[in-house]
């Protein structure tokens, strides 16, 4: 194990009936609150209502930010600032997924940026000052409830970067009844991106403690026995709260404590939905089985220690090689079970687009740790993503 620091300062509010405090947290840092959201859900099932009437008991002013969507798009958050700079916002509350936070984030962090916001996101530069952030979240994916990134989508340059460290959320309300409505195709993609979190981890050359790879093989566990409950009960307390629970903990820092991580597979995701625009958790889905058979000869062990112990795979009489090649069919199966997309056929992404979206992802040089990647490396994962 690496030497590490570690600091996460987001305050997690879990369980049912946690969102009633948000009049009262909101109006901690202030009087004028920013509210984001994404294409209208929260509206329909009726958490905007109750929000803005928490909201209003506090006499607090309200403006809001709505219509963010997946993949959020940078004109988004130059509009997000604009308005925090025009009503002097004291504190911005995104109640919503992945997106709906990834644009409050860099919302927050923009308001105190002078120049080129985009250029900002690239650079991915220090962020020393920004704006109070409180969350509601609504869908189990990417952590951002209690992480400090942020994913941008430029869709006039096909680019989608990530900002790292950028700001942590102050708070975060997490209540598992507010992810009851999710659809089925969205609990799926969320469920994928947090496995695909783990294994980002996970798969690592760093000699790693037992506590810490043990608690990144318990996450995944949970997750391939709580996702076919969840499935065919969407109104379980307990197995959305495992989940919500798992998206939390499997990118907030703890399972990548003293490790080398790889993140490759993101970065080839990224370049597919910035070109495509597609489902962040769906591309995963696609792309990280074919990355692991890919990379599978730079370190078969980790492999085989992940299928005994996350699929109990049984070893006797088995090579390292014959066990990780059935815990990567295992995981192929598992998404499979969800009916996640498996081929970029699903999403009719052209071969033409190959050249540009393997440019795109190695656009700042090698990717990944467990094999650095080149553009020829990525091209062969994609064109291994079609039937």
């Amino acid at each position: 194990m690496k030497n590490f620091e570690f600091h996460n300062p987001t305050k997690i509010i879990f369980g049912k009936g946690q969102v009633e405090n948000i009049g009262r947290k909101a109006a901690e840092y202030g009087q004028n609150v920013l509210l984001t959201y994404g294409g209208g859900s929260i509206k329909k099932f009726g958490l905007y209502d109750e929000v803005i009437s928490l909201l209003e008991k506090e006499d607090l002013n309200i403006f809001e930010l709505g219509g963010i969507q997946s993949n959020p798009r940078l004109s988004k958050v130059i509009e997000g600032v604009k308005i925090c700079e025009e009503n002097n916002i004291d504190i911005i509350l995104a109640v919503g997924g992945g997106s709906t936070i990834d644009a409050s984030k860099a919302i927050s962090v923009g308001y105190y940026h002078d120049g080129d916001l985009w250029k900002m996101i690239k650079n991915d530069g220090d962020f020393e000052k920004n704006l109070p952030l409180g969350t509601i979240l609504t869908l189990a994916a990417t952590g951002s409830e209690m992480n400090g990134n942020a994913v941008i989508t430029n869709w006039n340059k096909k680019e989608k970067k990530a900002i790292h460290e950028a700001k942590y959320p102050d708070f975060s309300i997490l209540d598992p009844t507010n992810t009851y409505t999710v659809p089925r195709k969205h609990t799926v993609f969320g469920i994928v991106d947090i496995a695909s979190h783990v294994f980002e981890q996970y798969f690592s050359h760093t000699k790693s403690s037992y506590l810490v790879d043990s608690w990144a093989e318990d996450i995944l566990k949970n997750l391939i026995k709580k996702s076919s409950v969840v499935l065919s009960s969407p109104e379980n307390y307990e197995a959305r709260a495992d989940i919500m629970l798992a998206s939390t903990m499997a990118f907030n820092g703890i399972i990548g404590m003293g490790k080398e991580e790889d993140w490759a597979s993101h970065a080839i995701e990224h370049a597919v939905s910035a070109v495509y625009d597609i489902p962040h958790g769906a591309g995963l889905s696609i792309i990280f089985p074919n990355w692991m058979r890919y990379v599978l000869a730079s370190g078969e062990e980790k492999f085989a220690q992940y299928g005994i112990e996350v699929f109990d795979i049984d070893p006797q009489g088995k090579t390292d090689k014959d066990i990780a090649l059935e815990a990567i069919d295992e995981t192929r199966n598992w998404f499979d079970r969800m009916d996640a997309p498996a081929t970029l056929d699903y999403y009719d992404i052209s071969r033409d687009d190959l050249d540009l979206m393997a440019d795109k992802a190695v656009e700042d040089g090698k990717i990944g740790n467990y094999k650095k990647l080149d553009k020829n490396d990525v091209l062969k994962i994609l064109k291994m993503s079609y039937n």
